[in-house]
């Protein structure tokens, strides 16, 4: 939701408490325990963000800080589904009811897959450990969306109806009894839902609402010590987030447009607030609602969301035409209007893409109109934010173009260019693909010659790539070593990028060649510098880097004692983080089996 504002330590209080719910032990059990687990493996990744400073602040824009507000909410929604799920009894609930639940959990672990998807690493300080722990996370949640995407009513009654046949061996009388019941129970919740239509779906599952905070509105937290009321006609029964683009059903029923459309295609045919039969599948643009949303928004100072379909489809596709018009101002418009589009909404790049834009954007990327390539460039980079279109990316064949790019376009073009080969090597098959095409060389180039926005996203690209074992050599080959140590340097201009160059430094350490690179680099003092008056992470990186290096070799290890290595490093061992306290206690165990 836009507008949502909440600290780290708030949201992992949040996750504990996320943790600590009590689990279902029916039919969502499973449901249940996947989801508590994948919110734990977060914990580390707003514990190191509130423990960081973000690199770059000045970069930082509101569509780099949603992938926030997303984790927000989907958390929010996160705890409120788990505590409805455990009161959930399947012999006292409808199967209607038990698929609300079930869609439930697909709409938040969408959500929190689509948060991880956009989390700006390069903005802060995340170790390679974390950063693994949220992939992997990510990955888990992928999987889990294709699964919920799978499901079908059927699959469902079959479920529910086994987990009841167990139930039946109870006295006729109390079959005839719960039956009865169970007729008053489901007519109770209709004429309930019926009385309050504005009711959003996720509240009147958890039964935790009274008819009097939902008359009007619901309040949402947004820090420890404010509040954010949003009317609850404004937010998505489905998603409860504040909706971007509010659309009608065939029942009257208004949603968010993603979400009533993922419902549909996963093969409901009812209404999910009402269970109506949908008459048509027709989404009507709720204008009406939009404009109090918007209006409402500016009244509260609040940020407005960003409609988020914002493209239509013949438009697009006239747009993709005009690309390859032989009139050059035909083509640059053309260009720079999909760019502004494929920046504005998911939505947008799933059409942009189904149109057949990329293969025509990658050809534009040998365009000698300097403006044509700058906007092809940055239109493959927005459209790559979305995973399914970085596999049409490559299909398409663009690397060896974004490459070219990245050696010898404009400073704008380079940066952009650095930006998409990390966004495409974020999946491991092209890390090896990009590791070949020449691009380390260049990417080291722009690293040691660029602005200081591309210095930043060279490394980010190199960073990523190096991950993968065989592009260690290649880096070490291209000259990244001098170019890192150098970086390191107090008198250097690149001080700034210290953080980045201890953390791709530690990343290579587990090369051999890097190994010998640092050396011949004189990389020791530096590092011992940093141990002793650096902050937090570069501490721990320097004591990382220098346990690569020192290991199996006394000489290294005496030498960084006469340094005045020790007394930083017990330090770290006492007040560091727990992979600070374990690399700092290894180091000093190694110096003092040296000195005996």
């Amino acid at each position: 939701m836009a507008g949502v504002i909440i600290s780290p330590a708030s949201l992992l209080k949040l996750i504990s408490e996320i943790a600590e719910t009590p689990l279902n032990a029916g039919v969502f059990k499973k449901d249940c325990t996947d989801l508590t687990r994948r919110v734990s493996l977060l914990s580390h990744l707003v514990e190191e963000i509130r423990e960081s400073t973000p690199i770059d602040s000045a970069a930082s824009s509101s569509s780099e800080n949603d992938w926030w507000s997303d984790l927000v909410v989907a958390l929010q929604a996160s705890k409120r589904l788990l505590s409805s799920a455990a009161r959930f009894q399947a012999r006292d609930s409808s199967d209607n009811a038990a698929k609300r639940i079930s869609f439930q959990f697909q709409c938040i672990t969408w959500k929190l897959e689509k948060a991880l998807s956009n989390v700006p690493y390069d903005l802060y300080d995340i170790s390679d450990e974390v950063r693994e722990q949220v992939e992997l996370a990510r990955t888990q949640l992928r999987r889990a969306v294709q699964r919920y995407g799978s499901l079908n009513s059927n699959k469902f009654s079959t479920a529910l109806s086994e987990l009841m046949e167990r139930d039946v061996k109870i006295k006729a009388e109390e079959e005839k009894v719960e039956s009865v019941s169970e007729t008053i129970h489901f007519a109770e919740e209709k004429k309930q839902l019926t009385k309050s239509p504005s009711i959003s779906l996720a509240f009147y599952l958890s039964k935790d609402a009274d008819s009097e905070r939902l008359d009007k509105m619901v309040t949402k937290n947004t820090d420890e010590s404010s509040k954010l009321t949003v009317p609850v006609d404004f937010l998505c029964p489905v998603s409860l987030e504040l909706m971007k683009d509010p659309v009608i059903v065939s029942t009257g029923q208004t949603y968010e447009r993603a979400y009533i459309q993922r419902w549909i295609d996963c093969g409901n045919l009812t209404c999910p607030k009402t269970q109506q039969k949908l008459q048509n599948f027709t989404l009507t643009p709720n204008y009406v609602l939009r404009s109090l949303i918007s209006r409402w928004c500016t009244e509260h100072n609040i940020e407005q969301p960003a409609n988020s379909r914002c493209g239509d489809m013949s438009v697009i596709r006239s747009l993709v035409r005009s690309l390859s018009n032989r009139s050059l101002e035909e083509r640059r418009n053309a260009v720079s209007e999909i760019r502004s589009m494929s920046k504005r909404s998911t939505d947008n790049r799933i059409m942009i893409a189904e149109a057949g834009a990329i293969p025509v954007l990658v050809n534009l990327l040998t365009s000698e109109d300097v403006a044509t390539q700058e906007n092809a460039i940055t239109c493959l980079l927005n459209l790559s934010i979305y995973d399914n279109n970085k596999e049409l990316i490559m299909f398409a064949g663009a690397v060896t173009s974004i490459v070219q790019v990245l050696r010898a376009g404009t400073m704008e073009a380079r940066e952009n260019a650095a930006a998409t080969l990390f966004s495409l090597s974020l999946a491991d098959e092209n890390k090896i693909i990009i590791g070949g095409s020449g691009a380390i060389p260049a990417l080291v180039d722009l690293l040691e010659n660029g602005t200081p926005r591309g210095k930043k996203d060279a490394a980010t690209a190199l960073f990523n790539l190096c991950i993968y074992q065989g592009n260690k050599g290649r880096a070490v080959r291209a000259g990244i070593v001098p170019a890192l140590v150098k970086m390191l340097s107090e008198s250097s201009s690149h001080r700034m990028m210290v953080d980045e160059a201890l953390t791709i430094l530690s990343v290579l350490a587990s090369n051999l060649d890097a190994k010998s690179a640092m050396v011949k680099a004189n990389t020791l003092p530096a590092l011992i510098s940093i141990l002793q008056t650096g902050q937090g992470r570069n501490r721990e990186n320097a004591a990382a880097i220098l346990l690569s290096l020192c290991k199996r070799d006394n000489e290294r290890l005496v030498l960084i004692g006469r340094l005045g290595a020790v007394v930083p490093l017990m330090e770290l061992s006492k007040n560091g983080t727990e992979r600070g306290q374990r690399k700092a206690t290894s180091l000093l165990e190694l110096l003092r089996k040296a000195c005996q």
